[in-house]
């Protein structure tokens, strides 16, 4: 259904064109938009022309013209002081029916894109639908996620909507209170950079949000059918990037790495690894200064020389705390195959820590 707000501006433009007053009705007479005081003084005559058999009517100050949807009567344009020359009155009641009949494809495209995102379509319906509302069947494209932490308050559809300008081979949707999708058409030269430049983009239009928003991606696909599969990767790298990328305001489902697998993990599992490399401890035990060892180790790729320099530390005393560490737990850092276990261990926990989070 056409907006109240699109109705205004449209007979607002109107009226800067021909200088005349305009105001739209609905069949029971309720003024949706106006440009004058005087459209009240006329809802009576309003419902009286609506059960007539007219389509238009003059009458003196104010003419009527019936605005139809598919044949069904929707609103009443009341044209002020338009005289002898209707011209005006007609073009703009062809108008709104003109947006009635674009904003329900709009509609359409919404449902169907809503519908398949989430995977409630049979393959032979997404093609049929598809060919019907002229939307591309092989074409690149990408889901994109934008979660606000707060619920919408209003405009954040429009905002994301306005970022891509109006372009007929994206799509933009929503279907919950928290977030909003887009379906963006890549083109045949499109890359996972352009994606991240626009997910930069949408999150700078919103940093005024008080608990921010986060942006995530599937990965490209070439085919309709496999949007679903696109959303489904979005959807995971926005839950996992929680867990693992914390900081990262924009996380995309090809750099979640060994984090979407643990993600997955039953915590019955979890917990049995956790007891089988440290013996029933819990890394969460390990003092601040461990921990900041640890993570600084892994962030230079298990380098004493570097980790030592950047925690500003003798390289003695760096090799000094991963013994300690070796001691308590059996594993040595400087051994690749220890480190990764270590590492795991340290994500696993972090997810389980998550979880247990999410059931109070």
């Amino acid at each position: 259904m056409i907006s109240n707000q699109i109705l205004q501006n449209t007979i607002d433009g109107t009226k800067n064109i021909t200088d005349k007053d305009y105001a739209v009705l609905d069949t029971d007479g309720i003024v949706l938009a106006t440009t004058t005081n005087s459209a009240d003084d006329y809802v009576k005559a309003t419902i009286e022309f609506v059960e007539s058999d007219m389509d238009a009517e003059f009458n003196g100050p104010c003419n009527m013209y019936k605005v139809f949807d598919s044949g069904q009567l929707e609103f009443v344009l009341l044209a002020f002081n338009e005289g002898q020359d209707t011209t005006a009155g007609k073009i703009l009641a062809f108008q709104i029916e003109e947006l009635l009949v674009a904003y329900k494809e709009r509609f359409d495209k919404d449902n169907f894109v809503k519908n398949l995102i989430l995977d409630n379509m049979l393959l032979v319906d997404i093609y049929n639908r598809a060919k019907k509302l002229h939307i591309d069947i092989e074409e690149r494209r990408v889901v994109m996620i934008v979660r606000f932490d707060e619920d919408k308050n209003g405009d954040e559809f429009d905002k994301v909507r306005s970022i891509f300008g109006g372009k007929n081979k994206d799509f933009v949707t929503s279907v919950d209170e928290s977030s909003v999708i887009v379906v963006k058409d890549m083109g045949e030269n499109g890359t996972y950079e352009d994606i991240e430049k626009t997910a930069k983009v949408i999150v700078e239009t919103f940093k005024d949000k008080k608990k921010g928003v986060r942006v995530s991606y599937g990965t490209i696909v070439d085919e309709l059918k496999e949007v679903s599969r696109s959303y489904k990767e979005a959807g995971m790298a926005l839950d996992v990037g929680k867990i693992f990328f914390g900081e990262k305001d924009i996380i995309a489902y090809s750099v979640l790495g060994i984090g979407r697998l643990i993600y997955q993990l039953p915590i019955p599992l979890c917990k049995m690894f956790i007891k089988e490399i440290f013996d029933g401890k819990s890394p969460n035990q390990f003092d601040e200064e461990t921990l900041a060892t640890i993570n600084k180790f892994f962030e230079n790729s298990l380098n004493v020389s570097e980790t030592s320099r950047q925690l500003y530390i003798h390289r003695n005393t760096l090799v000094y705390r991963l013994d300690k560490l070796e001691k308590s737990t059996g594993l040595d850092l400087r051994v690749f195959e220890d480190a990764i276990t270590f590492k795991i261990a340290l994500m696993v926990v972090k997810y389980m820590d998550y979880m247990e989070s999410q059931e109070f």
